[in-house]
């Protein structure tokens, strides 16, 4: 069940994803994080964000919408209090997800971590739909996204994967900007960017009237995203969207991901990444899969039909 990417080699391919999991510890009563191959954290920003009043979160008919808008506790409370309490798991990697508004608040927040112990590797979040400032605005810009990746690659002592926002025109162009700029991988993809109204009030259901979506509903368009990038560079891609079950992420593998990471799923079930590690295992026990690993990119092509069908 190892896999491995950007220097890292998990004990399996799946990782729960950021703003799903908290900071880790508040699952560990209820999941066994060295079953997993890691987490995310929350977004972490140089300063701490409230995040958006409620309401931010709606279910929506195949998924959830959010806007909680980056809430955390800031850098330093995380290495001083978040950070130590995850030193006691040795399986499960720690992967913090990094955000600013602007390059210089990046460059600081990583700039902390690389003195802190126990963190495997930074997602760099240039994709969140659900802020003002920074976020998508660098995900979508080309130059800036290049300029963020390469200045931030420059201070990393470790993996940089920057994770990519689907509110663009070509996937497949950002992934070689961020390989291009340095980048150790690729998380794809964020939510999308949608609404939902209230018939009844009028009014907006998220306070912040637009939020992400996520879910089986973007399971589609997120898979065809993942073939796409994954065909693009040399990089490894961190697949994720809509994953429920193990058939999901052997997809996501098939069309090319490395790994996957889950996320609204643990919303319905918050012991959904453990469920999804122990039922991805049984699934290649099953269809005589000797490694996981070999499952990447190896989805076959459709060819000429046989003449007798």
């Amino acid at each position: 069940m190892r896999v491995s990417f950007a220097g890292l080699v998990l004990v399996n391919p799946i990782i729960a994803a950021s703003g799903t999991f908290g900071y880790g510890v508040e699952f560990e009563e209820i999941v066994s994080l060295d079953k997993l191959g890691g987490f995310v954290t929350k977004g972490i920003s140089l300063e701490p964000m409230p995040g958006h009043p409620a309401p931010r979160m709606v279910q929506t008919a195949a998924g959830m919408l959010n806007a909680i808008g980056l809430q955390n506790v800031g850098v330093q409370e995380f290495i001083e209090k978040k950070l130590p309490p995850l030193s006691r798991y040795h399986n499960c990697k720690v992967f913090v997800n990094v955000f600013g508004h602007t390059t210089t608040e990046y460059l600081a927040v990583i700039e902390q971590l690389n003195d802190a112990e126990g963190v495997s590797a930074y997602e760099l979040n240039v994709s969140c739909p659900n802020v003002q400032a920074g976020g998508m605005a660098f995900g979508a810009d080309e130059f800036a996204l290049e300029e963020l990746v390469e200045r931030t690659k420059r201070v990393a002592i470790q993996p940089l994967i920057v994770k990519l926002s689907p509110n663009v025109t070509s996937i497949a162009r950002m992934a070689r900007i961020c390989e291009g700029a340095g980048a150790d991988a690729i998380s794809v993809a964020n939510t999308f960017r949608a609404m939902a109204i209230d018939t009844e009030t009028r009014r907006p259901r998220l306070t912040n009237v637009t939020g992400g979506l996520s879910g089986p509903a973007i399971k589609p368009i997120a898979l065809r995203m993942v073939y796409e990038a994954s065909r693009a560079v040399e990089i490894p891609v961190i697949g994720m969207g809509g994953i429920v079950k193990p058939e999901d992420a052997v997809e996501f593998m098939l069309a090319g991901a490395t790994a996957v990471q889950v996320g609204t799923a643990s919303f319905a079930d918050p012991r959904a990444t453990e469920r999804l590690a122990h039922g991805l295992e049984a699934w290649c026990r099953s269809h005589d899969v000797a490694s996981v690993a070999s499952l990447t990119g190896a989805m076959e092509k459709p060819g000429p039909k046989n003449k007798d069908e």
